[in-house]
């Protein structure tokens, strides 16, 4: 094994702070594998630290990547589960203090000392990272690395839609933003038995839509919402509406067209402050519900999800490609000509 290896790393702030360095092959401690990655997903988060428009703080310069998958070539003195060779996928949490309230109960997706791949310590856009045993999930046989890449994102809707909201058979649901995250976040809608659900996007998601269709879902552009909440029981508006798009005019349709007693979940980032009153929640008596990242029993359910076929991720996976192309990975996802693209380092 080299010393050094290519990696994709956000070195600043400014847009365009991203680029194929070299850098060491991490070490590992007794606790940790050496992962050599097999497949990587890019987030838009990865796009936006790119562009320079996220709304969180980095640790520069840090290798990208957070959605990943690998086989173990090497592992820490106290290591057990994990044998080397063993194909596995990773958590997000890099960072998390064990002894925190938070973690103890199982929710160090929530602590505050929390540091994820990607932004607080070096991800996986790279042959080989350095993953603590405890973020580690077996992958099922059969399941395809570039498919276990996606585990991450799946598990940011599984929350969302099947942990955090309410979403009941025969529900009518929206989801706000045709993105990867909202694509993911209407499939499981669909798992959990919603009636009718709708995606919602601008003119420039069509290949979004696409994909949305693919996976038995209905489709609207933005503008058309209002209209179609006097298609839904009574005309009261959705049951749940799940806002993906991260911009706070979102948030405001999500409140003007969420029928009374029912359940907002946002799961969106957006750095625009609040311009308009939130009082429909109260008028209406609206749950609003925030959602970040997932911890260990999610992820065990998503394997299991991909691994039998009724969760399918092909229609959002549109391009497989080698660490060098990643550039022109992150401009297409930026245009919206990829819904989601994963890169091979180690090919």
């Amino acid at each position: 094994m080299g010393k050094s290896m290519q990696a994709v790393v956000n070195y600043g702030s400014e847009p365009g702070s991203v680029e194929l360095r070299e850098v060491p092959v991490p070490e590992i401690g007794d606790e940790d594998v050496l992962l050599r990655v097999r497949a990587v997903g890019i987030c838009g988060s990865d796009v936006h630290q790119w562009q320079g428009s996220h709304s969180w703080p980095v640790n520069y310069p840090c290798v990208l990547g957070h959605e990943f998958s690998g086989e173990i070539v090497e592992r820490g003195e106290r290591v057990r589960e994990f044998p080397e060779g063993g194909r596995v996928t990773s958590e997000t949490a890099a960072v998390i203090d064990p002894t925190s309230p938070l973690s103890r109960s199982g929710n160090y997706n929530l602590d505050p000392a929390r540091l994820g791949f990607g932004y607080g310590v070096d991800g996986a856009m790279t042959s080989y990272v350095k993953v603590p045993e405890r973020c580690l999930h077996h992958l099922p046989d059969g399941l395809a690395y570039e498919t276990a890449a996606l585990t991450e994102p799946c598990c940011v809707a599984f929350n969302a839609v099947c942990a955090g909201s309410t979403v009941k058979p025969g529900d009518d649901v929206l989801v706000i933003g045709p993105g990867p995250i909202g694509l993911l976040c209407g499939a499981m809608a669909r798992l959990s038995g919603a009636g009718r659900v709708i995606v919602s996007g601008l003119e420039s998601d069509r290949l979004r839509f696409e994909a949305a269709r693919e996976m038995g879902l209905s489709t609207a552009l933005a503008e058309e919402i209002p209209g179609l909440v006097e298609t839904t029981y009574k005309r009261l508006g959705f049951d749940v509406v799940v806002d993906a798009a991260g911009v706070s005019p979102t948030l405001k349709q999500a409140m003007e067209v969420v029928r009374p007693g029912g359940f907002i979940a946002k799961v969106g980032w957006g750095r625009r402050p609040l311009d308009f009153s939130i009082d429909p929640i109260v008028q209406k008596a609206v749950t609003v519900q925030g959602s970040f990242s997932h911890n260990w029993p999610i992820w065990e359910r998503v394997l299991q999800l991909l691994a039998s076929g009724q969760l399918d991720v092909s229609p959002i996976l549109n391009r497989v490609a080698t660490l060098d192309e990643w550039e022109d990975c992150f401009e297409k996802m930026h245009e919206c000509n990829f819904v989601k693209a994963v890169l091979l380092p180690s090919a």
